[in-house]
């Protein structure tokens, strides 16, 4: 059970910080804008926009543009995001696997107070 308790503190150090997560997807979108003379109206579209996408649940979704000097930045978060989630699934095996083995283990009850 140490080994086990050793590896969940090592798993909570290689977290990153909670203030640099994002959950969401990160698109870049080539855009028309409708005029008629415009050059995207010939096929040649306006862009890159980066756009941020989150899925709220099945059928509601929220996005908002991301300025393009911080899509580095949005990005980074994306992928701390995904490895905070992976890390807590990994925590939460192994406390699943230390509250399995301590059910094995006879643990003595407290006598009742009177």
């Amino acid at each position: 059970m140490l080994a086990l308790r050793s590896r969940r503190e090592a798993l909570t150090k290689l977290l990153p910080p909670l203030r640099e997560v994002l959950r969401g997807s990160l698109m870049e979108r080539y855009l028309t804008c409708g005029k008629p003379d415009c050059k995207c109206a010939r096929g040649q579209r306006h862009g890159p926009v980066w756009y941020l996408s989150v899925t709220l649940d099945q059928s509601h979704r929220t996005g908002a543009t991301v300025p393009r000097d911080r899509v580095e930045q949005v990005r980074r978060w994306i992928e701390n995001y995904h490895r905070v989630k992976e890390r807590l699934e990994k925590i939460s095996d192994i406390n699943r696997e230390l509250l399995r083995r301590g059910k094995s283990q006879k643990q003595p009850r407290e006598k009742a107070r009177k």
